[in-house]
């Protein structure tokens, strides 16, 4: 099976096994407003969640783990790279990664990367967020 119908494959088995994944929730979290509903590992002696009892929510295991070929990659199937200047743009490779514009560049220097990599067709997974300004 030729590779990119292999990475297709395990995207698609990825997205089916992310729907049936259960919210992990905290333990009483409902129940305190000062604790949020992320998860915790519970560590109470007499804890019925960490003796994996029934009704009282999953734990994370290592059955809902992604394939590893694909784990770490966008939806698209790209790895995403973290660029803060438009030379790191060189290094690429456009068929598999894309890049994510670190968030301490500036507005200038953003404009310069977009442009850069526009040219060279390179996929830019934040771009959304920068508008680029009309030329005149």
């Amino acid at each position: 099976m030729p590779a990119e119908k292999r990475l297709a494959k395990l995207l698609r088995i990825r997205k089916k096994m992310k729907k049936k994944k259960p919210e992990f929730k905290r333990q009483e979290g409902y129940r305190y407003k000062r604790l949020k509903g992320a998860w915790r590992k519970p560590r109470g002696r007499h804890s019925k969640l960490r003796k994996s009892e029934k009704a009282r929510g999953k734990k994370p295991s290592v059955g809902y783990r992604s394939p590893a070929a694909v784990r770490g990659l966008t939806k698209q199937g790209y790895k995403p790279v973290l660029v803060s200047n438009k030379h790191d743009l060189g290094k690429m490779d456009r068929e598999k990664e894309a890049i994510v514009i670190s968030s301490d560049v500036g507005k200038k220097k953003k404009m310069e990367i977009i442009l850069e990599a526009e040219k060279m067709q390179i996929k830019i997974l934040n771009a959304y967020k920068f508008k680029l300004p009309n030329p005149k």
